[in-house]
């Protein structure tokens, strides 16, 4: 089986996708799937092991144009089209229309209706012109959760959805974490308007105990991160790191007692698994799928606003530190039962066995 799949970037810097692609990837190459990955360049792509049967390809928007003349069903068996809005992969989807090549959408949250109200005249045009038809024609659609399977259904998409989360490569934790009782709280993800930041720090400022840090860690665009640093600056426990990549990232995470997303949307939320994986309980919104915080007791889900952080932080800062272990223990149990790269390949590839007619 050879399937392409057409992401517009996996950059360092690009958010959840450009992690959690690759990484699928990787484990449908081991499980004998001609595997491609086609994107555009950038300047930190994320690291793709040489001895993986990975294929990755790097196009522009012009030079992918063209290979979709050359694209055949003899040389493609499927392709899968992940994340939507951007022209670069709705190109893929014209060429495997015109090809009679079977494709699957991955909508990586973007039919969310956070994202749909953001320059909605523009979504509206997008739908108009290429978005609308791309999805539509469809053989299959993916959805991270079933939450965001369901925004699918609201958007007026009827086609099969099948929902497989993404998941963790556990062989990349080298330990979980031992030292609780740092009482720190780390944000680790895009610095970004929809992250919820301006909230967490308003929150933070409304804190009765001043004796929990919190580490902002990410990277955005300068003039907005410049804006939170400013807006601050009065609350000494908190400060801005940067970007973390590769063993530092995992250092990060571990650092932490919690980790916080207090995120407007998500349709998956990569580093609530993250966290989870390596010890460290979650504080997240209903903006994410991750009622399971809920369920197996390994953190807090809760509505976005000021005055919801602002109780939770309360109750997290002043919850004992075994019971944080214990949390954090529960969640490291989780992401090995539910959340493994190795077992979400395999689903993927039963995925495509359903998207490909039968010869």
């Amino acid at each position: 089986m050879k399937v392409l799949h057409i992401t517009a970037s996996i950059d360092k810097s690009a958010g959840g996708p450009s992690r959690s692609v690759p990484k699928t990837c990787i484990e449908l190459a081991k499980l004998g799937i001609e595997t491609e990955i086609m994107t555009k360049t950038s300047e930190h792509p994320v690291e793709i092991p040489s001895h993986t049967n990975l294929i990755l390809t790097y196009k522009s928007l012009w030079n992918l144009f063209v290979f979709g003349l050359k694209l055949s069903k003899e040389g493609t068996d499927l392709v899968h089209i992940q994340q939507i809005w951007n022209p670069y992969v709705n190109v893929m989807a014209y060429w495997a229309r015109k090809k009679d090549i079977p494709y699957i959408i991955t909508p990586r949250g973007m039919l969310e209706p956070w994202i749909l109200a953001r320059n909605p005249w523009k979504k509206k045009l997008a739908l108009w012109l290429f978005q609308n038809k791309a999805i539509r024609k469809a053989d299959h659609l993916h959805a991270t959760a079933q939450m965001e399977a369901d925004n699918i259904r609201k958007a007026g998409f009827t086609n099969p959805i099948s929902i497989i989360p993404n998941g963790i490569d556990l062989s990349e934790i080298k330990a979980v974490k031992t030292n609780y009782g740092t009482k720190k709280m780390v944000f680790l993800s895009r610095i970004h308007p929809k992250k919820g930041i301006e909230l967490l720090l308003e929150a933070w400022r409304k804190l009765d105990s001043k004796e929990w840090t919190l580490e902002i860690a990410g990277d955005g665009d300068p003039s907005y991160v410049e804006t939170l640093k400013k807006s601050a600056s009065d609350l000494k426990e908190v400060r801005f790191t940067g970007p973390q990549y590769g063993e530092a990232k995992w250092d990060c995470i571990r650092s932490a007692d919690v980790m916080v997303l207090p995120t407007f949307s998500e349709n998956f939320g990569i580093v609530v698994a993250e966290a989870l994986a390596v010890g460290v309980p979650v504080l997240t919104t209903k903006g994410t799928p991750w009622e399971d915080l809920e369920i197996h007791q390994c953190g807090w889900w809760i509505e976005l606003s000021i005055a919801n952080l602002k109780n939770a932080l309360e109750n997290l800062v002043n919850s004992p530190i075994e019971e944080i272990k214990a949390m954090g223990k529960r969640g490291t149990a989780l992401v090995k039962e539910k959340y493994d790269t190795k077992a979400v390949a395999k689903d993927i590839v039963a995925l495509y066995k359903t998207a490909i007619p039968k010869k």
